[in-house]
């Protein structure tokens, strides 16, 4: 009697044991096989980057006539070694011209101490003088008056808002009309992942 109820302690003991152990492998195990259904089954974006990302190359040299603050020539290759962001307009700025400026502010204001790694640059591509106001309201923003032509050798033209990095590399072509939070998180994600500048 006593061994019958021993081997039925230990046939009880073993199922549990062997249960312990399967619910141990299957924790065990489950994250991986989550992560391969994640993986293959389940969307997800191609890009992290809300900018269109620009096949490496130099920006064209770009020079002209500064506009407003200190006279002078203005010349891409002097700024050199801080990001740029750049947009390029006629001087009357209409409603697509101020929604672009803003969204450049925003983005630049939003990166908090990084912010003076960014210059923004806004190229006029005509003759019009730019209303005072502008650079009123954007203190930080150098302007400068430079050829048609050269604008157009940009790759979407004057179609884009382009960051520019220290080096002189076009990285970046954001819509005119952009999500300020997105390109202000392409400038934050770009900005903390370098040293330079």
């Amino acid at each position: 009697m006593t061994d019958e109820r021993s081997t039925s302690v230990r046939g009880g003991t073993d199922a549990r044991t062997r249960r312990q152990i399967a619910l141990i492998a299957l924790i065990a195990i489950a994250p991986i096989v989550l992560a391969w259904a994640a993986y293959h089954f389940w969307p997800r974006s191609e890009r992290t980057n809300y900018g269109e990302l620009l096949p490496t190359r130099a920006m064209p040299r770009i020079t002209g006539e500064r506009i407003g603050g200190a006279p002078g020539t203005f010349d891409t290759d002097a700024l050199r070694g801080r990001w740029l962001v750049l947009y390029a307009s006629g001087a009357i700025c209409d409603r697509s011209c101020e929604e672009a400026l803003y969204a450049t502010r925003q983005a630049r204001t939003l990166q908090s101490a990084e912010r003076d790694r960014v210059l923004r640059v806004w190229l006029v591509t005509d003759a019009a003088q730019p209303e005072p106001r502008i650079a009123r309201e954007h203190p930080d923003l150098e302007i400068a008056r430079v050829s048609p032509a050269a604008v157009a050798r940009l790759p979407r033209g004057s179609g884009a808002i382009y960051l520019v990095d220290p080096l002189g590399n076009m990285v970046l072509a954001w819509p005119v009309a952009p999500d300020i939070k997105a390109l202000a998180h392409d400038l934050s994600h770009l900005l903390h992942a370098s040293q330079i500048g």
